[in-house]
């Protein structure tokens, strides 16, 4: 046999994690002939935050923010086709809700991830090289070691539960401690206790919160809601902050200094972290009717930053050092159990410091991403998904660009828009107005044509 014959089949890209957004990619590339794409992911199949897999829990956008709708709404992959194969098209239709139950989206992921031949999970990269003009991908499996190799590599690895600092004391050191990622998994475990605190501000938080009222009577136990936030806020839903997530807004944003697009990604975590306003009024007339038997033993706490955080073995309780900014005061919470509702954040693997020198970073050591989603040194080779919150703005975990930002990167890797790919949608404008000053000639990405693959001149 001829060592050519010995070396792994090249792929046009390999992608490294299998959530929506990859999932995504892999269903638009399917009827495209000319492009061979692969998928692994470490886990056993498709499963989508099955921590927060709550009865009623839904998504925060409609059904057409599914994985190719928004680019393809012909494709066999939609959301309405799981609907229709599934037998449930007019259950929905009559239930006159726009927006997926949670449990419902993941159902329609995992159903396209089995339709797919070339998406392959329970394969754990362990390693990337390159060499020879493509990347190796590195696996272990139940059938041992893989490699998989490609021209280009998709990094859809997604973000990972986040624990804040002052809390990483009390996980692991005993007692009941758990993030909301795993929340229906040990909920059996919470309702034991005598006391709860639910931690964090947003949606998860929520859900949580409100999940455990519902038992608290039954149960008995106290609970609490601490937030720094000084309200509960709601997500800002109206349509033309809607606007904001749009290619028009990704182009006025990734344009702007580093130090500013910091500044603003600080600020507007109400526009994708906040809380369903429905959930909010769900929240407070389940407050209400406890209240009617007397004063519900629970406290919702605004305005109060997690300091520190200790177990105590002896009584197999917690004690929580809140601080309230406002006044300037501190308070120490007791609690038997502690759910943190903190929310994800994003890790670079570890399997990336094999490829280090092909990947670009900006000055905080962050990967710097090109304005279509490329962060490696040779153009067009290394893409990310939902690792760009830094350079593109709160609309990188957004459902509803995913499949936007595939087809720029579909486009990127055939040198041609396969899918039509919007420049404008927006009716407002983001920066300083043009009419009367020279337009700038807007460069071309490599391969593609047009500017819809290329920022907008930042105007001073």
């Amino acid at each position: 046999m001829s060592p050519a014959a010995d070396m792994p089949h090249i792929h046009d890209a390999v992608g490294i994690g299998v959530g929506p957004f990859n999932l995504g990619l892999a269903a638009l590339s399917d009827p495209i002939a000319d492009l061979d794409l692969t998928f692994v992911d470490a886990r056993p199949g498709f499963d989508w935050h099955p921590g927060m897999m709550l009865g009623t829990a839904h998504l925060q956008v409609p059904f057409m923010a599914d994985l190719v709708t928004l680019a393809d709404p012909t494709s066999p992959f939609s959301f309405l086709n799981f609907l229709k194969q599934t037998g449930r098209i007019y259950r929905f239709y009559i239930r006159e809700n726009f927006y997926p139950l949670r449990a419902e989206f993941n159902a329609y992921c995992q159903w396209v991830a089995d339709s797919l031949p070339n998406v392959h999970f329970s394969e754990r990269v362990t390693d990337v090289e390159y060499d020879d003009d493509a990347y190796s991908v590195h696996t272990v499996g139940p059938l041992g070691h893989r490699v998989r190799r490609g021209r280009r590599l998709i990094l859809g690895t997604g973000t990972q539960p986040h624990v804040p600092e002052a809390a990483r004391s009390i996980t692991g050191a005993g007692g009941l401690v758990l993030h909301n990622a795993d929340y229906v998994a040990r909920k059996a475990e919470l309702l034991s206790r005598s006391s709860i605190t639910v931690v964090g501000s947003g949606q998860s938080a929520a859900e949580i919160y409100l999940d455990l009222l519902q038992d608290m009577p039954s149960r008995g136990y106290e609970l609490n809601w601490v937030t720094r936030s000084g309200r509960f806020f709601p997500l800002e839903y109206t349509k033309l902050t809607l606007e904001m997530t749009s290619p028009d807004y990704v182009d006025y944003f990734h344009a702007l200094p580093e130090a500013t697009r910091d500044r603003l990604v600080a600020t507007q975590k109400n526009l994708y972290k906040g809380i369903d306003s429905e959930l909010i009024n769900e929240i407070y007339d389940a407050l209400y009717t406890l209240s009617l038997t007397g004063e519900p033993r629970t406290r919702l706490l605004t305005g109060m930053e997690l300091l520190d955080a200790q177990y105590h073995p002896d009584t197999d309780t917690h004690t929580l050092t809140l601080h309230h900014g406002e006044q300037d005061r501190k308070h120490l919470q007791q609690t038997d159990a502690v759910v943190l509702g903190t929310g994800y954040t994003y890790r670079e693997p570890e399997f990336l410091a094999g490829i280090s020198g092909r990947i670009r970073r900006d000055a905080a050591g962050r990967f710097d991403v090109d304005r279509n989603y490329g962060i490696s040194t040779v153009p067009g080779e290394i893409f990310v998904q939902n690792a760009e919150l830094h350079t593109h703005g709160f609309v990188s975990p957004d459902l509803g660009m995913a499949a936007y930002r595939n087809s720029v990167i579909i486009a990127q890797m055939l040198g041609r828009e396969h899918y039509p790919v919007e420049r404008s949608i927006a009716f407002q404008e983001f920066g300083v107005p043009r009419h009367g000053t020279p337009e700038a000639p807007v460069p071309e990405a490599s391969g593609v044509s047009g500017h819809a693959f290329a920022a907008k001149e930042a105007t001073a």
